[in-house]
């Protein structure tokens, strides 16, 4: 038949029924042409020890071309496009290089790139094990253009992800990172799972403290927030994010998850946070509906969570003037004007 290729199991058939049937019928039988059969009959081996040859029945349409032009624009930008190249022969040569010829570009530019091209980074997929490992990031949402009451709503999100099961929790953050921000997260993450896994992985959260002291400080309480849920802590290298490579993953295809929702929506503005905070809340709902059946083996896995949470804010002090305002974190408070002169003890969640 023609287009078909003639197995092993259909040699070795027609040759069995062939030393007791004619030519015709053994073919017939194995399911094979006249023709076929002829060419097994003077063949000296089986089709599986005569691999299929490939070769080109047509001239390569870029081969005046490929040595002088398109070969030194890739040793110069090896990441160029095959779609940009041949644009670029549209206009050096008008009317030779149709957009029908972009798939042979293509096949020209991937073998060269196979045989001369440079090194490609190679990565190791990574195994984990259930309640190994939860990963904490936070990412930019500006793509999003979101809007609360007609205004834009500048905000981050802090993403918690399990690397066993890729379940989520995502919590809407004003302000910037802050350990604040990180200790409600991923208490609020733990909480919802209901464990808490070995490790906690984390960039190196240089974006949560601004001078030495504040680092100090940070790294004291967030060494106590792991201890109060028997986690160890373990960071990226400093400027190398794809370390944290599960969750910053997950950050394009949740945000991708939130723009296609936004467009089924119609519109982006929101009434009030909340309203956004519980469309967010939707959209990773769905995400890890995807996932549940990793995660109730993860959910297995997990540490039990102690009695209650530990603090997810921090305490400052702050004078009131005797204009009734104090200053905190170069924002100006108004105070009751009985409270002028004395010290105020202040929380910030």
């Amino acid at each position: 038949m023609s287009g078909t290729r003639i197995t092993d199991q259909q040699v070795r058939l027609y040759m069995n029924i062939r030393k007791k049937k004619s030519q015709t019928l053994a073919a017939a039988k194995a399911g094979i042409s006249e023709r076929s059969a002829r060419r097994i009959e003077s063949a000296a081996a089986l089709p599986s020890q005569n691999p299929r040859r490939y070769w080109s029945s047509r001239t390569n349409p870029f081969g005046d071309v490929w040595d002088a032009e398109v070969v030194p624009l890739l040793k110069g930008a090896p990441t160029l496009m095959a779609v940009t190249l041949l644009r670029k022969l549209q206009d050096d040569h008008p009317g030779r290089f149709p957009d029908g010829m972009l798939r042979t570009l293509q096949r020209h530019i991937r073998k060269w790139r196979a045989l001369e091209g440079p090194p490609r980074e190679v990565f190791f997929p990574q195994e984990h094990a259930p309640g190994q490992r939860g990963l904490s990031d936070f990412t930019a949402t500006g793509e999003l253009h979101v809007t609360v009451a007609n205004v834009p709503f500048v905000h981050i999100l802090y993403h918690f992800v399990l690397a066993f099961s890729r379940w989520e929790h995502v919590e809407v953050v004003e302000g910037g990172e802050s350990f604040e921000a990180l200790s409600k997260g991923l208490q609020n993450a733990l909480w919802q799972a209901g464990g808490a896994p070995l490790e906690h992985r984390s960039d190196s959260l240089s974006a949560a403290f601004k001078n030495l002291t504040q680092e100090e400080d940070f790294t004291a309480r967030y060494n106590g927030l792991l201890e109060h849920y028997g986690m160890a802590g373990t960071r990226n290298n400093r400027g190398l994010s794809h370390e944290n490579g599960s969750v910053e993953s997950s950050h394009r295809y949740l945000k991708e998850a939130i723009e296609q929702a936004l467009l089924l929506r119609g519109h982006r503005d929101f009434d009030d946070r909340t309203a956004y905070e519980g469309f967010v809340r939707e959209a990773v709902m769905r995400r890890n509906r995807r996932n549940a059946a990793a995660f109730r083996i993860e959910r297995a896995q997990l540490q039990d969570l102690p009695r209650r949470r530990t603090t997810d804010f921090v305490e400052e002090e702050a004078r009131v003037t005797r204009c009734g305002t104090f200053t905190l974190r170069a924002v100006l408070y108004s105070a009751p004007s009985r409270l002028i002169g004395h010290r105020l003890k202040v929380r910030l969640l």
